[in-house]
């Protein structure tokens, strides 16, 4: 089964820009590898009905293995006129284990709110960051994932028998979101009175379309945890809030700031990216009605389907900056320079995988990067599978075939994180 994409648009990566494009980027750059190029606003990007976020990404790998993106997001969101893009999987595997030479260390979202914080563990590098990992295992462990099983096919059930009668369903409001954020609010220890609002400064932070929409919502995520921090304090509770509290780096407690990144980071990756993940996944199976009749006729292979549209449905760009002058990739870098690696690219090498581009669910020894690769591989996998797997299942067994609601389309957006606004299944 060939990669499944509604959107074929310009051919936006490899087009030559005009002279006063090229002039905006650095002088270190050369000029055939320069592209305009928006995660939010290029074509295929930019949310709406035909936008196809991946489609649109993979033209790059026909290009060059490194080009220079220039688009205004860059200047204002990371401080830096453009990124560089690898396209190549081996060369992301050898930037992402060089921390050295490509630093996680930055403040991506606290200076829009004129604060100095990083998100903790993923914006520092080892020694440190493996001292953050090392206190936060214990809460993602395979162990305590298992001991959330029952919670969590429960969250599942529950809401699908909410709108089974019904024959349709805005899968992203009616599931996507509320069943992993239901979840996560349970695990960080916060009530789920104010789920609808967290989910708005979720969206707002990594969705919004300019930067005071997104600065909001960093601002609104910030101000609460703030105020839990300072609740638990004097009112501690068996919760990540107050585990945190009492954690311990190279033998000291954390900072007000490094507590503040740690809860801002589990705060948006429980929010969105399992949410994200699960509007492509099942958009997939919508639109493949073969590929859901073959899970429904063999549920054991719904653990390597869902690695198998992992490794294609990539949603989260890997950004790096460099620590000084280098040549890496046939470049020349310079210091401070941005660099991107984006399993979207990745995990289709034809370099690295035979048949990149095919969907199949009997494939053996998937290796991805679609949670991250090095050091700083995503700390909650475990948990992201358990509910990926428990959402498969359990839509399978208590729905009959569905698929995209006739006279709808979905409304995909990319940007920092990669996902659907809003999708209509029906079933029946």
């Amino acid at each position: 089964m060939k990669f499944d994409s509604q959107f074929m648009g310009a051919a936006i990566m490899g087009e030559q820009l005009v002279a006063d494009k090229v002039a905006e980027a650095p002088a270190h750059v050369p000029p055939e590898l320069v592209r305009e190029f928006s995660y939010w606003s290029s074509p295929g990007m930019a949310p709406g009905p035909n936008a196809d976020p991946h489609a649109a990404f993979r033209k790059f790998r026909d290009g060059p293995r490194v080009v220079y993106a220039l688009s205004p997001e860059t200047t204002q969101y990371l401080g830096s006129p453009g990124m560089w893009i690898f396209t190549r999987a081996a060369d992301m595997r050898d930037a992402l284990q060089q921390p050295n030479l490509f630093s996680s260390q930055r403040e991506t979202f606290a200076p829009m709110i004129g604060e100095s914080w990083r998100m903790v563990p993923v914006e520092n590098d080892p020694p440190l960051h493996t001292e953050f990992r090392m206190m936060l295992n214990p809460l993602f462990s395979p162990k305590r994932m298992e001991a959330m099983k029952d919670g969590i096919r429960s969250r599942a059930v529950s809401l699908i028998e909410s709108f089974k009668a019904r024959g349709e369903c805005e899968f992203m409001d009616e599931f996507a979101r509320p069943f992993p954020v239901t979840i996560f609010l349970q695990f960080v220890g916060i009530s789920d009175e104010r789920r609808e609002e967290f989910q708005q400064w979720g969206r707002d932070l990594l969705h919004g379309q300019d930067l005071e929409t997104r600065a909001g919502g960093v601002r609104a995520i910030v101000d609460y945890m703030r105020e839990l921090i300072a609740d638990r304090r004097v009112n501690p509770k068996d919760d990540f809030i107050t585990f945190i509290l009492n954690g311990r780096v190279e033998g000291r407690p954390l900072t007000e700031d490094e507590m503040v990144g740690c809860a801002f980071l589990v705060f948006v990756a429980g929010l969105d990216t399992v949410a994200a993940t699960l509007s492509f996944l099942f958009l997939h199976l919508a639109r493949n009605p073969e590929h859901q009749a073959e899970l429904r006729a063999n549920p054991s292979l719904i653990p390597s389907a869902v690695e198998e549209l992992i490794r294609v449905y990539g949603i989260l760009p890997m950004t790096r900056i460099a620590t000084r002058d280098v040549d890496f990739a046939g470049v020349k870098m310079k210091k401070g320079d941005l660099i991107n690696c984006p399993p979207q690219l990745a995990n289709i090498d034809p370099a690295e995988l035979d048949r990149p581009d095919e969907i199949d669910f009997t494939r053996t020894g998937i290796h991805h990067m679609g949670f991250a690769y090095g050091p700083h591989r995503c700390i909650g996998s475990h948990l992201a599978r358990l509910e990926l797997t428990i959402a498969f299942e359990e839509w399978l067994t208590r729905l009959s075939p569905f698929r995209v609601k006739d006279g709808t389309a979905p409304i995909v957006h990319a940007g920092t994180v990669w996902g659907a606004e809003e999708m209509r299944l029906a079933w029946g």
